[in-house]
């Protein structure tokens, strides 16, 4: 049995989603709260499986209570939130808090046919991730991952480096933060980002902008035929459902079949600046569950490129950074803001700006 504990303040709501898992005999609704103070003394005591947790709550936010979850009683954590912009910008600081997944709340039109079964599938993916005390939600310092033992090599000399290629899946809103915020202002390279997000559009259009606001720094949805050397000190993402590579020194959008049940796909993008950067490309595969990105990180190293892989103390699911690692793909296996910090090292002096 998957144990399942219901936050949500709306008594209709709740009665919907324990109907909803209710049709599946091996998940089984252990508990309902309707604040986020109730939320997390029930985890504390009943110690659920899952969380499904909405944000807009009285007395405790759905966000607070995620951080005092993650850091008190780690458990994975699905929220469930609508697509208001201002509890879209909610959800994703629970992301990088440590909550795992996002599911819209029905709409109440045709697309709500199959949120059930959305839900329960939903459900059954995030109770298989194996959560940590998540560092953003360390409240009184409890729960920081110890610094990477990784031995550090010499910083490269040679190529100076034109881009960055990034890739994230689950966990990968507070990653990208970490790292993003870590490199200085006047960090020149365009950083090129494919972030997994299995949630509706609004939700994935949103999520630019709260990383601008979260970073400081540009950050937008790349556009076709952009060319990269106008991108200089910018964050690009690849746009929802669309891959994102480099030809010929501009950006190219496609919608070519999903690799790994990705589109976008890390190994897609990596491929390319493989091909289009060699040596003058670092590549970074942050964390998140599955294997998408592992073998375009190999192409990338093969080519020259400089390669990291997020260390597995500071990732929420070490997954793909785990089959980057077997690979051999990854010159170096950090935490995200030790990864900026070799970036920043690996200019010569002087290309900054």
């Amino acid at each position: 049995m998957i144990r399942v504990l219901l936050v949500e303040d709306s008594p209709t709501m709740r009665h919907h989603l324990r109907e909803s898992l209710a049709a599946d005999p091996e998940l089984q609704v252990v508990g309902e709260a309707a604040d986020g103070a109730q939320a997390v003394d029930l985890v504390r005591r009943l110690r659920p499986d899952v969380v499904t947790m909405d944000m807009m709550l009285p007395t405790m936010s759905g966000m607070v209570a995620t951080e005092h979850i993650m850091a008190e009683h780690p458990t994975p954590i699905l929220v469930v939130s609508s697509a208001d912009r201002q509890e879209l910008f909610t959800t994703y600081n629970a992301l990088a808090a440590g909550a795992v997944d996002v599911l819209e709340k029905p709409r109440g039109d045709a697309s709500d046919a199959d949120w059930g079964l959305r839900l329960r599938s939903a459900v059954r993916l995030v109770s298989r991730i194996r959560v940590i005390t998540h560092p953003r939600a360390r409240l009184d310092g409890r729960g920081r991952p110890p610094a990477s033992a990784e031995p550090v090599a010499e910083p490269r000399v040679g190529d100076l480096l034109r881009v960055i290629a990034l890739g994230a899946s689950t966990g990968g809103p507070g990653a990208l933060t970490e790292l993003l915020r870590a490199l200085p202002a006047v960090f020149h390279p365009p950083v090129l980002c494919v972030q997994h997000i299995a949630a509706s559009e609004p939700f994935a259009v949103a999520f630019s902008d709260w990383l601008a606001g979260q970073t400081g720094r540009d950050v937008s949805y790349a556009r076709e035929g952009t060319p990269v050397g106008a991108l200089g000190g910018r964050v690009i993402l690849a746009p929802p459902d669309r891959h994102l590579t480099v030809r010929d020194g501009v950006l190219r959008l496609s919608d070519a079949p999903p690799r790994h049940s990705c589109r976008p796909s890390v190994d897609v993008l990596f491929e390319s600046i493989a091909a289009e950067f060699g040596p003058s490309a670092a590549g970074c595969l942050l964390t998140g569950m599955g294997r998408d990105g592992a073998e375009g990180l190999l192409r990338m190293r093969g080519r020259g490129a400089i390669t990291f892989a997020q260390d597995e103390a500071s990732c929420v699911v070490y997954g793909m950074p785990r089959e980057a690692a077997l690979l051999d793909a990854a010159a170096y296996v950090l935490p995200p803001a030790r990864i900026a910090a070799r970036l920043v090292e690996m200019q010569p002096a002087g290309s900054q700006r």
